[in-house]
């Protein structure tokens, strides 16, 4: 197959992409395909890269991919695997044909479902989520909502407003209702940004003004959650209609919380435990619930469903859930299906014909009369 990969983006998450794209592009089975990649700039700017630049990465291990803004490219509505992509050199478009998209994209404009709309109407085949669970999942307060309707376990949390921190008497109103239901020993986090990114902690109320104020800066919304006493515990999900859950792992932070930081700068931030240290009991619960949170929001392909285990009570709690995890070799995701058995360049087959099946089942469905 024809694999167009796309890195980069418009968003918090470029740089994590950069890593993501580069180890997906480095193991892909180059005697069953070839590969297109296209870099997006940080003001979302689409650009072809030559073939030298996948030469690169795959000589240097260690490299992060790069963006050469030198031939853009055009996406044609409808224009499927023939055309929908084209890439402009000297005035000229010229067709790349494409079997699937594989959107190695974090955060804005990559997991929430802006993009994955465009694959739909270019009518291209694409791995991950469909554009309902992308935006979905990328609202942390809709993911919630739908958890708590299927009776899944959540943390505690009040949603606010960016309106009511621009007026006084609103933003006291917020800091009151705050300390009234949790104390001021909270997270602060934006609805819709990925990686912890714009994420603090509060603990009294000059800090939970400078987490929300911080909060505001990345979205319109954020939530203010119940602090817990928790385990991070985390868990991979494959498949679309018959999803499956892997061996959990733990993120054992060293900084206050597993905050941007401690993932991606601070190469001691954190210990990731593959298996988390569990009792079968509680595996099993976790992989449970992991895959109803998954398909009650119509996630396919692949998903990290994220928990916390409450130290003192031993409750499981959803956190969130990413469509479109990290995925450099020793990211949480891939390692944690290579513990069940699914080795990393596998896992890429896997999610490869994911995304092939769900497109062919979907042109089995009606779209005019």
């Amino acid at each position: 197959m024809k694999i167009t990969i796309l890195y980069g983006g418009k968003s918090g998450e470029h740089e994590v992409s950069l890593v993501s794209a580069a180890s997906v592009a480095r193991n892909i089975d180059f005697s069953k395909h070839s590969i297109n990649l296209i870099g997006i700039t940080k003001e979302g700017k689409w650009f072809y890269q030559e073939d030298s630049e996948l030469q690169r990465i795959k000589e240097d291990k260690t490299a992060s991919l790069q963006i050469k803004e030198k031939y853009p490219v055009v996406i044609i509505p409808g224009g499927s695997k023939q055309n929908a992509i084209q890439v402009e050199n000297n005035g000229k478009y010229i067709n790349l044909y494409t079997d699937i998209v594989f959107p190695v994209l974090h955060g804005t404009f990559g997991e929430d479902g802006t993009i994955q709309g465009l694959f739909e109407m270019a009518e291209l085949p694409y791995v991950g989520c469909g554009t309902m669970a992308s935006s979905l999942t990328m609202d942390k307060e809709k993911t919630k909502q739908i958890w708590e309707n299927a009776n899944l376990p959540i943390v505690p949390y009040i949603c606010a407003k960016k309106y009511q921190s621009e007026d006084k008497t609103e933003f006291e109103n917020l800091l009151e209702q705050v300390n009234s239901k949790f104390g001021y020993n909270v997270f602060v986090k934006p609805c819709c940004a990925g990686s912890s990114v714009g994420a603090s902690k509060a603990s009294d109320k000059k800090s939970l003004e400078k987490a929300i104020l911080e909060a505001f800066k990345w979205d319109d919304k954020i939530l203010i959650e119940e602090c817990v006493n928790a385990r991070e515990i985390e868990c991979s999900v494959t498949g679309n209609d018959n999803p499956v859950a892997y061996i959990p792992g733990e993120i054992a932070p060293t900084h206050e919380f597993y905050d941007y930081d401690a993932k991606y700068t601070d190469p001691n931030g954190a210990s990731l435990l593959i298996p988390a240290n569990l009792d079968e009991e509680t595996i099993k619960q976790v992989q449970t619930i992991a895959v109803q949170a998954y398909k009650s929001l119509d996630a396919s392909g692949l998903s990290r469903v994220d928990f916390f285990l409450d130290k003192n009570s031993g409750k499981l709690m959803l956190n969130e859930i990413n469509t479109m995890p990290g995925f450099t070799s020793i990211s949480m995701f891939p390692k944690m299906c290579e513990a069940a058995g699914l080795k990393y360049a596998d896992l890429i087959e896997e999610v490869l014909q994911l995304g092939i099946n769900r497109f062919e089942k979907k042109r089995e469905l009606l779209t005019s009369r």
